[in-house]
């Protein structure tokens, strides 16, 4: 997805590692997950899955940035710290899939 301009330019006052987390995240189409060891390799960064998952768990642009898409590599839901936590988090998937 094109991350809109105005969020573009917010983004720049993070760090650069942030930053490109979030750009990738935007990347995983609605109604599919990512886990965050894949993320982590998508940035080139493929020891930084824990990193990544501090990253999202920072991420100010949702549901833009799509951090609910991201996922722990067992499949299991992890790591949503939005307001309904995983519970919200589960839903905005089970949405996007009926969607799609």
């Amino acid at each position: 997805m094109k991350i809109p301009a105005r969020i573009q330019q917010s983004m720049k006052i993070y760090p650069p590692f942030y930053q490109s987390v979030w750009k990738a995240c935007a990347q995983i189409p609605k109604g599919q997950t990512r886990t965050y060891g894949e993320l982590a390799r998508a940035i080139g960064r493929p020891q930084a899955a824990r990193a990544v998952g501090q990253a999202l768990a920072r991420n100010p642009f949702a549901p833009t940035i799509p951090c609910h898409r991201v996922i722990a590599a067992s499949g299991a839901l992890t790591g949503y710290s939005g307001p309904g936590g995983l519970r919200r988090k589960k839903q905005l998937l089970d949405r996007e899939k009926s969607f799609c």
